[in-house]
């Protein structure tokens, strides 16, 4: 049998990953119901709001979130709120609310409905510092809070997959990019400054990345029937190549022909920061029959094209 969910409900569905899988499913005839948290700002999905459901609710408000669940009456659940993941976000306990509570609350309030198919976003950060790619059977050793949060996640959806009827499968996304990303990220902050020949200011020039595209993230997240034979696994959704800070400066620079001065070294780096960052994705290939099939390069090239677009018409 093929499982092709007609209604999805995303949470998070107003934020970078969230609104990009909205936007394919949409495409895709799927009846989209969005969470999101009251006060998120849904610049990104303004172009198509009229071919999607809204729904305000914040997880940590449990009957209202099964009043939104109960009504949407979902056959799957794409969990993407998240709080932690931007250097700004430091609040240790809104990250552990949101992330783990917040996802318990989901969990409870898929029980009453149709619910076949919960994913939800984990990272790569859960893995901590490693010295080689890392792999699902690897230690977690969290190195920060929100790492801590997802961790914590991941357990609890393994668990709640032995005791609930539908499936939970958790993705391990690497270092996501591509257009809508949030400009304070590092991708959208090098192009930007890239084309108006701004200087850039950088970290370690070999800090480690695991950079993947939007659209091979998308593609992950709806292989619906691989995803449903997941029972509480985790699989990693990266590019499996290690890159650096400097191979996204290098890249940006030449195909944005910029001038921009680089100042290496002239930003603090984060806790969790690492010249090693990299994730094994065989696991990936074997149990959803997925592979990244944009380049790093081309995925740059797609969303400088993005960015000067929005630039023009600004």
């Amino acid at each position: 049998m093929t499982f092709h969910p007609g209604t999805v409900l995303l949470t998070g569905g107003a934020g970078f990953v969230g609104s990009s899988i909205a936007r394919r499913l949409v495409e895709l005839g799927v009846d989209v119901h969005l969470l999101f948290r009251p006060g998120s700002d849904l610049w990104r999905v303004r172009d198509f709001q009229s071919q999607i459901h809204f729904h305000e609710s914040d997880l940590l408000d449990e009957p209202r979130t099964l009043k939104v669940f109960r009504s949407v009456n979902p056959e799957a659940v794409l969990h993407l709120a998240a709080y932690g993941g931007h250097p700004e976000e430091k609040d240790a306990d809104r990250i552990l609310r949101t992330n783990f509570l917040g996802f318990w609350n989901v969990l409870r309030a898929c029980v009453p409905t149709r619910c076949e198919l919960i994913v939800n976003a984990g990272s790569s950060s859960e893995y901590g510092f490693k010295g080689h790619a890392s792999r699902e059977t690897d230690l977690l050793e969290p190195n920060s809070f929100y790492a801590v949060s997802k961790a914590a996640a991941t357990h609890l959806g393994r668990y709640a997959s032995r005791l609930e009827r539908f499936s939970i499968a958790t993705l391990r996304l690497g270092s996501v990019f591509g257009p809508y990303e949030a400009p304070t990220r590092l991708i959208p902050t090098v192009i930007q400054r890239s084309l108006l020949g701004q200087p850039l200011d950088m970290v370690d020039p070999e800090t480690g990345r695991d950079f993947v595209f939007i659209d091979d993230v998308v593609r992950a997240f709806t292989s619906w029937d691989r995803l449903r034979a997941l029972k509480g696994d985790s699989v990693n959704i990266g590019s499996g190549i290690q890159s650096t800070v400097r191979d996204a400066l290098e890249t940006i620079l030449d195909l944005t022909g910029s001038q921009s001065v680089v100042r290496w070294n002239r930003m603090p780096p984060r806790i969790w920061d690492t010249k090693t960052w990299v994730s094994d994705i065989s696991q990936a290939r074997l149990k959803l029959d997925w592979i990244p099939r944009v380049s790093f390069r081309e995925g740059i090239k797609q969303t400088i094209e993005w960015h000067c677009a929005r630039m023009v018409k600004a």
